[in-house]
């Protein structure tokens, strides 16, 4: 009986402390619903919450003439809150939209789309991705009004998340110039990358609250930030020159399977760059834009012989050289303590005038010279150098600028050879941009200006920033030197190691430039080709750099494989840009005397004139509306002037009213020199008027 007792007495207390149990389970539950269930529920929403970024629109970059070289534009991905349609929209329509889904993505059948649609909605989830694929502002428009999804947001539950993406306008033109932005939309590299700043804008901020099924819906309290859309960027690219310039430079890496390859264009008188392209072969043989060559630190590289125009400066700024005295070059070799220097032609030169050193592109014969002036003092040249303003980076726009080297003789490695090595454009380093800057100089009257390749950051209309050119060195030489290095200049290019390019519309001034490649501190038979010049030389408009790394085949020098490529910019640039044409005017041989005056005009205009004055005038019945003059018996006799459409009409001998009238009529851009009558054109009269519709009258 004890036993039993006992067994009844734990039960009991089993069952009390069971029953004690429950009873605070119940207390608690009837105590969080309804004394603490708003605390709670204002606790679950706010763990529930979220501020989160919303990205700011990344300001476009234009061309110099308003062209668009890259912008964002808004894609979306669509989802679907299904808890939201009523049961009676849900069920008329969901077959419809499942068809519509599966013939707009394909990538799921209509069965699929609906089942996992219902699922969705028979779970209670209030967000389900339909599909991964973004789609345009077109696609979207069109997909607002299919079934249930016409509704709109609130009783539709379609969410149309909006995602922007940079787009290229044309496509791979310019790649690594104009840049790239990653995922968090911010500038990697390029023009992206150095005005990230003003381009990516700010970003404002919203509370978010996260939904069944894992989205996240925007909560307005009132406490959002808008984001400040980026500021656009004005670049100084021309698309034309830019897509001239890297055609051909691709044309030249695939024909001599370089392993790379850079052009820069630039506008002599302002430093805007008009064209920059970087081309590089990758494992498969292919050639894309990979790195910025003709401005960063990996295109900082001896540049040999287009540096010789540095040295040709810094001997005649010394000494009183005149570009006929000679040296004697000898039979192509040279030795310098233990290393043999040579000349390109076998068997040397021999005697050479200093003009003829510059456009043979003597070896021997520039570092001869060098030795001779400047060996008891080498600093002497160094400083020359220096005062170019060839030893500081010349400050580009654009992040990673490569540092020049010039070495000098304080240090650790000069030796006795490095004077006449450096001469010929060894032992020192520079970026195709910077030797660019320098030949640039040249041109530009011995005014070294600071490239620019961004003119101005805008909001809208407004410019916010604008970008002047900077004078870097207001003369970087003597007038009788400039004059003497312009000729040299020239001379390579009619009878020097650039004939190859020299032709008769216009002329070229230049130097070419070959290296050999140095691979673990020895010098190999890879050769880092290059030209440097401007054009028209006469009125330089355009100064260009052509590099071509490491070429392949029996044509390694820079006279055989950049020269060519400047040749080919150079002449679609003159073609295309008629303001470049040193055109002969047609002038007025028809024409004798003082008498009359006016040659050529309007008949009814003419003839009223005449009669006014009293000077007898004749015309025979198929004189035209337009007419010149011819003098018989000292009386004027009109001669009909035919106008015809898409012919180049004659206007010599009119007024500036009437020529323009009849010119522009014909679908002609006129430029006009000087005062009075039109005494010339640059047009024939007569001739097909072709493409390029410009004409150049000269008023006297």
């Amino acid at each position: 009986m004890n036993i039993k007792k006992s067994i009844l007495l734990r039960v009991r207390i089993a069952f009390l402390m069971v029953l004690l149990f429950c009873m605070g389970i119940f207390y608690r539950i009837i105590k969080v619903q309804y004394v603490e269930g708003a605390e709670w529920k204002a606790l679950a929403q706010t763990i529930g919450m979220k501020v989160m970024k919303v990205d700011a629109t990344r300001g476009n970059i234009y061309s110099d003439n308003g062209s668009l070289l890259a912008t964002s534009l808004p894609y979306y991905r669509v989802a679907f809150d299904p808890s939201l349609p009523d049961d009676r929209l849900y069920e008329s329509n969901i077959d419809s939209l499942s068809y519509l889904l599966a013939g707009f993505y394909k990538d799921m059948s209509q069965t699929a789309y609906k089942r996992k649609i219902d699922e969705a909605r028979k779970n209670k989830r209030q967000y389900l991705m339909l599909s991964r694929k973004e789609i345009g502002y077109q696609d979207k428009k069109k997909i607002e009004n299919w079934p249930i999804f016409r509704e709109g947001r609130l009783r539709g539950g379609v969410i149309f998340e909006k995602v922007e993406k940079r787009i290229l306008p044309f496509s791979h033109l310019g790649y690594r110039t104009i840049g790239t932005v990653n995922d968090e939309n911010r500038g990697v590299v390029g023009l992206e990358y150095s005005f990230n700043r003003q381009l990516a804008g700010k970003n404002g901020q919203m509370l978010y609250q996260k939904m069944s099924g894992g989205g996240w819906k925007p909560v307005y309290d009132g406490t959002e930030t808008r984001p400040v859309d980026g500021y656009d960027v004005e670049t100084t690219i021309d698309i034309n020159i830019q897509d001239i310039a890297e055609s051909a430079l691709y044309r030249a890496l695939v024909s001599h399977q370089a392993d790379y390859g850079t052009v820069v264009v630039m506008e002599v008188k302002t430093g805007e760059i008009k064209a920059m392209s970087n081309l590089s072969r990758n494992p498969e043989g292919k050639y894309y834009e990979r790195y910025n060559y003709a401005v960063g630190s990996q295109g900082s590289r001896e540049p040999g012989s287009t540096f010789k125009l540095a040295s040709m400066i810094a001997l005649l700024e010394d000494t009183n050289l005149n570009l006929d005295d000679t040296i004697d070059t000898g039979n192509g070799e040279l030795n310098f303590f233990e290393e043999v220097m040579r000349d390109h032609k076998p068997g040397g030169y021999g005697v050479l005038t200093l003009k003829e050193v510059f456009e043979n592109s003597s070896n021997i014969g520039i570092a001869k010279l060098v030795t001779r002036h400047f060996n008891k003092d080498p600093q002497r040249f160094i400083d020359y150098l220096y005062d170019m303003g060839l030893s500081q980076p010349i400050g580009f726009q654009m992040v990673g600028e490569g540092k020049p080297y010039i070495k000098t003789p304080a240090d650790s490695s000069w030796s006795g050879t490095s004077l006449p090595w450096m001469s010929h454009g060894y032992e020192l380093k520079m970026t195709p941009l910077q030797t660019l800057t320098l030949y640039n100089a040249v041109a530009n009257n011995g005014k070294m200006i600071q490239p620019i390749i961004v003119k101005s950051i805008r909001k809208a209309d407004k410019v916010v920033e604008e970008f002047k050119t900077k004078t870097l060195n207001s003369a970087i030489c003597s007038k009788s030197t400039l004059k003497k290095m312009q000729i040299m200049l020239e001379g390579v290019v009619e009878q020097g190691t650039a004939k190859n390019i020299n032709n008769t519309k216009y002329k070229v001034a230049g130097k070419t430039g070959t290296a050999k490649t140095v691979i673990n501190g020895k010098y190999t038979n890879q050769y880092y080709t290059s030209f440097a010049g401007y054009f028209p030389a006469e009125q330089p408009r355009y100064s260009c750099i052509v590099v071509i790394d490491d070429p392949k085949g029996f044509q390694i020098y820079g006279s055989d494989v950049s020269a060519p490529v400047f040749k080919e910019i150079a002449d679609k640039i003159y073609a295309t840009e008629m303001d470049l044409h040193n055109a002969t005017l047609v002038k007025n041989r028809d024409f004798t005397g003082i008498f009359p005056v006016v040659r050529s005009g309007n008949r009814d205009d003419l003839t009223l004139i005449c009669n006014e004055l009293g000077i007898s005038n004749h015309s025979d019945e198929s004189a035209a509306p337009w007419v010149k003059t011819d003098i018989v018996n000292n009386s004027i006799f009109w001669k009909s002037n035919a106008i015809s459409h898409q012919i180049v009409p004659d206007v010599r001998g009119m007024t500036l009213r009437d020529a323009l009238y009849v010119l522009e009529n014909n679908g002609l851009e006129v430029e006009v020199y000087g005062h009075g009558r039109v005494v010339g054109q640059s047009l024939n009269p007569g001739s097909k008027i072709s493409s390029i519709k410009k004409i150049r009258i000269s008023l006297g």
